[in-house]
């Protein structure tokens, strides 16, 4: 599936100087008429070009965070800049550089695929090209269902409309909003295919989700927010290296009904009805200790059938950070 990128189109991907950040937020925070905190000081650089996966549970304020960039909500205080404009002084030409995808389907039910999509692209200013739409709709897989009412589609396809009007007036810049929400696994894939290659076109990519699978799947760099906060910004496989756990399971000969005393200083513990024991050591440290653990073991007359490893995934850590 080729997208949107042929010699001489969006053009200002190709030959526009690239500045160290394409978004800029400093100390941004949000506090309602209520008295209640959304955003506590957040400070963020989001690269041009990159996937860039923002985690967190309900209430975090990732939604919020969107908003205020999007300029659909207004900060209490700090400051937003969109490829150098300002989001509140320069509006129009900050807000051109977006596409959002909401995480609601709000679509209009009795209108056609075509038509919602052309309104959407016509809302930015832009004059009318058929051909793009045409080019969105079909890298989409919507192009056969363009004289189709929205009320009559499924929810994944209407997922679909929704990207495509995102997409419609050629944004640099597209969020997305729980983008899997409520589509099933299979579509889910094709989704996230989707994604990559629009990060591929030049298009660079802020996405909110509550499976982390995704992030892990299609992510270059991660934020972590918990109650308002950002609590941690890093590369994945940096933040992976760094704060993945490695667990080594040894398969007993014998089943074992407590920990050897020799062993007890060492992060371990019995598992499967004392038929394996459970080493989780730090990939970071100087050393393992997994060589000095074997000889213990060995001296405490433990032997063992088979061993293995494991690494904690992006969800462990993120369980991690967001519980402490």
């Amino acid at each position: 599936m080729r997208l949107f990128a042929t010699p001489g189109e969006w053009s200002f991907r190709l030959h526009a100087p690239v500045p160290p950040a394409v978004i800029s937020i400093e100390g941004l925070s949000k506090t309602y008429a209520s008295g209640f905190q959304a955003l506590k000081d957040i400070n963020l650089s989001i690269r041009r070009g990159e996937i860039f996966a923002l985690l967190g549970p309900n209430g975090a304020g990732k939604t919020t965070l969107i908003s205020i960039v999007c300029g659909i909500v207004n900060p209490s205080v700090g400051s937003v800049a969109v490829d150098g404009h300002d989001i509140r002084g320069e509006y129009r030409a900050a807000r051109s550089k977006i596409g959002l995808v909401p995480q609601e389907l709000t679509t209009d039910a009795f209108e056609s695929v075509w038509n919602t999509v052309s309104f959407s692209r016509g809302l930015f200013g832009k004059r009318p090209n058929s051909a793009h739409i045409e080019r969105v709709l079909k890298d989409l897989s919507l192009y056969e269902k363009k004289n189709d009412k929205i009320m009559t589609l499924s929810g994944g396809m209407k997922r679909r409309v929704m990207i495509a009007k995102a997409l419609s007036h050629e944004p640099e810049i597209l969020f997305l909003d729980e983008p899997s929400a409520g589509v099933d696994v299979s579509l889910r894939k094709d989704m996230w295919q989707l994604v990559r290659e629009l990060r591929d076109s030049g298009v660079t990519i802020i996405l909110t989700t509550h499976y982390i699978e995704e992030a892990e799947e299609m992510a270059d760099r991660v934020g972590v927010m918990s109650k308002g906060e950002l609590i941690l910004v890093e590369d994945k496989t940096a933040l992976m290296r760094k704060l993945g756990k490695k667990q080594l399971t040894l398969e007993l000969s014998a089943p074992l009904a407590v920990v050897p005393a020799s062993v007890g200083g060492y992060d371990i513990a019995l598992a499967n009805e004392g038929r394996e024991l459970v080493y989780t050591y730090d990939t970071q440290a100087e050393r393992t200790g997994i060589t000095t653990l074997l000889e213990e073991l060995k001296r405490a007359g433990v032997s063992f059938k088979d061993l293995r490893t494991t690494q904690s995934s992006l969800e462990d850590i993120f369980v991690d950070l967001t519980s402490r």
